[in-house]
Formats: C-alpha cells, sequence, structure tokens
C-alpha cells in the first residue's frame, strides 16, 4: 500500500481516474486529509462507498505511531514517534499566546554530527518520506488543544537541506490552499550550512523563512563545533548567504547557541558582530545551550548571557534571545529519542 500524502493534487485526479472515479473527488479528499484531520478512507462520507473502498485497498493516510511523549510545565509536548521500519522521530508542539508552532524532523537521525546536538549520537539513519514528513504535522495538528498550527519549524532531528526533495515537497502541501494552507512567510528551514541546498532554495518560488545554524564566527571555533563548516566554510557560507538575500531580498535569520567556555566570551560576540555586519539583511537569535550530559555542553550564566546579548546591541545588530521552553523535560534535539533507545 501506499502513502496517499505522496500524490500531489493532480497527481491524485489522475489516480482517481485510473480507478473509474472522478478526479475532481481529489479536493475532498485533500480536504478531509489536511482539513479535517480524517484518518481513515470510511470517515469520508461525501466519497462514493466503491470510491473510499477503492482508496483502502491502494492507500493508507498515517503511517507513524506515536510511542512517547514528554509534557512540559509551559505546554510544550514532545512527540516521539516509531515509523513503518521502526527508526524513530521527534516532533514538538509549542504553544505561544497567538500561535502554535509544530517542530518537525527531516530525517532519522543526523550526519552532520554537531559537537553539541543529541541528533546525531545514534547515527544517520535515512531520509524521512515526503509523507512521512507530513505524518508529523498531521499529528501535531490534530493533537493541538488550543486550535490549529500556525508555524512549522524544520528544526527537528536532521538537516532539511540534506533531504532537499521531499522537504520541498512536503512544504508545498503545508503551503497549498488546498491541503494545510499555512503561509509560507509563517514556514522556516533551518539549516547547519549546506551550500548547493541554499543556492537550490534560491531558486524556488517560496518565501519561507531561511535560519542558518551559525554558532561560532571563526571557522578554528565553527570546525570544532561543527564538522560540517570543514566542507563548507564561513567565507564560502557567506558568499552564498550574501547571494540569496541578493536574489530573493528576505531576511536570514542567524540561530547561535551559547556554550560556556566555548563560544559565549567577549572575543567571540566581537567576532560573531564583525562576521554579520557585512549581510545585509540578518537577525541573530541567540540559545543558551540545552544541557546534554553526553556531549558535555551547559550554558553560560545568565549574566554572561546578557553581557553577550548587549554587545551585539551596541554594534548596531538585530538581536533576539530565545524564551526558554520545555526546560523539564528532554528539551534538545535527540534527546527523547536517545533516551528511549537506552530503555
Amino acid at each position: 500500500m501506499r502513502d496517499i500524502k505522496e500524490l500531489s493534487l493532480d497527481e491524485l485526479g489522475k489516480k482517481l481516474l485510473s480507478l473509474g472515479s472522478n478526479k475532481y473527488y481529489a479536493k475532498e479528499i485533500f480536504g478531509w486529509i489536511y482539513k479535517k484531520g480524517a484518518l481513515a478512507f470510511d470517515r469520508m462520507s461525501n466519497l462514493p462507498a466503491v470510491l473510499r473502498r477503492s482508496l483502502s485497498e491502494e492507500f493508507y493516510i498515517l503511517g507513524l505511531k506515536p510511542v512517547g511523549l514528554e509534557k512540559s510545565k509551559d505546554g510544550v509536548e514532545k512527540f516521539l514517534f516509531e515509523l513503518k521500519d521502526k527508526n524513530l522521530v521527534e516532533s514538538v508542539s509549542i504553544p505561544a499566546s497567538s500561535r502554535i508552532t509544530g517542530c518537525i524532523s527531516s530525517q532519522a537521525g543526523c550526519k552532520y554530527a554537531c559537537n553539541f546536538c543529541a541528533s546525531g549520537l545514534k547515527g544517520f539513519k535515512r531520509n524521512l518520506s515526503k509523507g512521512e514528513i507530513l505524518d508529523e504535522v498531521l499529528y501535531l495538528k490534530n493533537n493541538c488543544k488550543a486550535g490549529s498550527l500556525t508555524h512549522i519549524v524544520f528544526m527537528g532531528t536532521g538537516e532539511p537541506l540534506d533531504n532537499y526533495d521531499n522537504v520541498i515537497g512536503a512544504i508545498r502541501a503545508i503551503n497549498s490552499r488546498d491541503a494545510l494552507n499555512i503561509g509560507a512567510r509563517r514556514i522556516t528551514i533551518s539549516t547547519c550550512g549546506i551550500i548547493p541546498g541554499i543556492e537550490r532554495l534560491a531558486k524556488e518560488d517560496l518565501q519561507v523563512e531561511l535560519s542558518v545554524s551559525l554558532h561560532a564566527a571563526d571557522d578554528k571555533t565553527r570546525d570544532m563545533l561543527m564538522p560540517v563548516n570543514k566542507r563548507y566554510p564561513l567565507e564560502k557560507l557567506m558568499a552564498c548567504l550574501g547571494q540569496y538575500i541578493e536574489k530573493t531580498n528576505r531576511q536570514i535569520t542567524f540561530e547561535y547557541i551559547l556554550i560556556k567556555g566555548v563560544n559565549s566570551g567577549a572575543a567571540s560576540s566581537q567576532k560573531l558582530a564583525l562576521l554579520l555586519k557585512k549581510i545585509k539583511l540578518a537577525k541573530i537569535n541567540l540559545i543558551p545551550a540545552n544541557p546534554v550530559a553526553e556531549l558535555n555542553i551547559a550554558p553560560p550564566s545568565r549574566s554572561d548571557i546578557i553581557s553577550f546579548k548587549e554587545s551585539l546591541l551596541k554594534a548596531g545588530l538585530n538581536v533576539t534571545l530565545r524564551r526558554e521552553r520545555g526546560q523539564d523535560i528532554s528539551a534538545a534535539c535527540g534527546q527523547l529519542r536517545l533516551k528511549y533507545e537506552k530503555i
């Protein structure tokens, strides 16, 4: 059986014709799945019974199984899902006063092995399919208590631009008026700096937000934190991002995890200010590190965090400090999966 979410609206219409049905039922099926949250074809009451039977024989709707859940006191919920091949992925629902953000994984495991992230500790398993990515989104949407998902961030396990086609395919469904209808500017792709993927994204007709995991402003420190920097060093990455801005006129958010004793001192803030002053549309998002025992990392003191932020503001940069959420659960990417696999 096939995952029906792998099909675009046009592809589903053609499939319906091959089943001897009307292609215009494709919009109805999309509406049932993406808008009404139907997870079984027999719930689609306005479709002919014969078509519902044919769809049930050919396709399935949801292919993942929830196997773990942690709930934070501040409303954050972290889900662990098992895929059909027993691989595990995480997704997070993050409620706020005016939005609910879904943090989505794009791969099972991660091959880039950043030294502050738990996602790569068990190695890379495989890419998620378009349908599996949409599984995560639909599950979070169907389990939102305060309304529908309003924002999507590809900041979970894996590197989205390393699974480019499936991520972009999922985004087009997330953005489509016939499917989830979430605005492109409410969708963020976070990358560790995969230059070929950034170059491809610049050519897409999608006004999604781009976030770059930077975490250091010199090659020596970034090489140590993020081995991908040896392949795509800062000079080449910054040149690519400058071209991205010229082509799209879109602001780039630079994520910077503050790690005690590594990249959070005065010298690091000065290097960061010098580096990003060259980027005309840049925002810096400072993130205190989530403690991960296996990686022996910890955040700096609160006073050091504020000092780092203030030095960037004085340099004239656009800076935010991420509000810490889900601190009473396995907050860092990959931690819930890691905990489950140890059991």
